[in-house]
């Protein structure tokens, strides 16, 4: 049986950071089940409600909404304490997690090792850094393709548990000491407190690939929640300063075992300009006064470290490269009015690589890092789009500039969000998002 309502993936377009937590929680009344497919605690979605303003990282942002079910896929990497820590923080605030909250059995855990041999690794790099958050998650994906991860239904089955651990610690113990010249671990001082964490999650453990498939086959409808960005895929991103996972939206199948035939569409998200955070190559960055301009009206701090992102104009060869990874069928564009006191706005439409032009998205690790952006500039409107909510209410410029963006990226504007809060948002009715969610038009 189908269901009424579509099952969508919502991917990042970019690097991180677009807004992903905010178009959640707005499509989350619409749906029945949320779930997450990939990354770890190294991601924050940022949602604000009312005056209450919520910061998640492991638990799908659709845990906001009363009596809907949110699912930590298989995909997922999980810091048994601090997911701990974060449903304690949600029941504090009077948000239910009981019934509503699902876990995959096959979720990995983090490790304390893998924190230390995530920041160990880190320092050892100097210049070379990365930009990882320090929170283990690449360790432990690491330990997960080398098939001696610990996971969720590990830590139910102690026996098991201490093998494992045993075994691990051998390994890593070792490369810590030898290679980093940092502290070690003992089994026992990992053990007791793991045991502890295991008991208070196994009430919300389950086979959710199973449920997914069973909720979708009786009508049930599900909203696919990635972390990260398209830019930041193990695969496809700007190698190697990526994530660990699939953040891309193919990652929904694999990160959750729900059948890729049960996926009806994907829902990108963008900024109306771009962003990174951490290290790696970013053709469109503003390294003068202009990226100031937007880290300050664009709140620009990660949700999760707080880190300064490098802010720069939007990327068309980004996001042209984004829909096609991912399949998008329409976009949700998020700080619209973050660009309203700029007199010009730029859009990158291309890069100059050794005498030519590259319009498609380049792939060699180091050809990125020698490209300069090729721009158009148009007009800024030089007034406050800020809480707007209707497209025709846009300044004439502001519509040119989403009108462009469109044509270069190949895939329109569903919805347009031009502040933190739920009904700061234009939504163009005859978009695909409408199509899938009808009741949307009571924004």
């Amino acid at each position: 049986m189908e269901s009424a309502v579509p099952n969508i993936v919502v991917v990042g377009a970019q690097w991180g950071d677009e807004g992903k937590g905010k178009i959640v929680d707005l499509l989350a009344a619409h749906v029945d089940v949320v779930a997450r497919y990939q990354g770890g605690n190294n991601a924050g979605h940022t949602v604000v409600i009312g005056k209450e303003k919520f910061i998640l990282h492991a638990i799908p942002s659709g845990i906001l909404h009363a009596g809907k079910r949110c699912v930590i896929g298989c995909g997922v990497v999980v810091d048994p304490a601090f997911l701990l820590e974060e449903m304690e923080a949600l029941r504090q605030r009077g948000v239910s997690l009981g019934g509503n909250l699902f876990i995959s059995q096959n979720a990995h855990c983090i490790m304390p090792y893998h924190r230390a041999l995530d920041l160990a690794s880190e320092a050892s790099r100097g210049e070379k850094k990365i930009g990882t958050t320090g929170k283990g998650v690449g360790p432990a994906y690491t330990d997960k393709a080398a098939r001696i991860g610990i996971r969720i239904s590990d830590l139910l089955d102690p026996p098991l548990f201490r093998e494992k651990l045993e075994a691990n610690l051998k390994e890593k113990n070792t490369i810590l000491k030898t290679l980093y010249g940092a502290e070690t671990f003992t089994v026992e001082s990992i053990l007791s407190p793991y045991l502890k964490y295991a008991e208070a999650l196994a009430p919300f453990v389950a086979d959710t690939a199973l449920l997914l498939h069973q909720w979708t086959e009786g009508g049930i409808s599900v909203l696919f929640e990635g972390a990260q960005g398209t830019m930041l895929d193990v695969d496809h991103g700007t190698y190697p300063y990526i994530t660990s996972s699939s953040a891309a939206s193919g990652g929904a199948v694999t990160g959750t075992g729900l059948a890729i035939s049960k996926i009806n569409g994907v829902l990108g998200v963008s900024k109306a300009y771009a962003t990174r955070v951490g290290s790696g190559p970013f053709p469109s960055e503003a390294k003068d006064g202009l990226g100031d301009l937007l880290r300050q009206r664009g709140n620009e701090y990660g949700a999760t470290t707080g880190r300064p992102r490098r802010c720069g104009w939007f990327d068309a060869v980004v996001l042209r490269y984004a829909v096609r990874i991912n399949g998008i069928d329409t976009i949700a564009l998020t700080k619209l009015d973050v660009l309203d006191e700029c007199r010009t706005v730029q859009v990158c439409v291309g890069y100059r690589y050794k005498g030519g032009v590259v319009k498609e998205f380049p792939l060699g690790e180091r050809v990125l890092a020698e490209c300069v952006p090729v721009y158009e500039e148009m007009e800024g409107w030089r007034c406050s789009t800020a809480g707007l909510r209707s497209y025709e209410e846009l300044p004439s410029n502001a519509r040119r500039y989403l009108a462009r963006l469109a044509e270069l990226i190949g895939v329109g504007f569903s919805l347009i969000s031009t502040g933190a809060m739920r009904d700061e948002t234009i939504l163009r009715p005859e978009s695909p998002l409408v199509r899938w969610f009808p009741a949307l038009k009571q924004i």
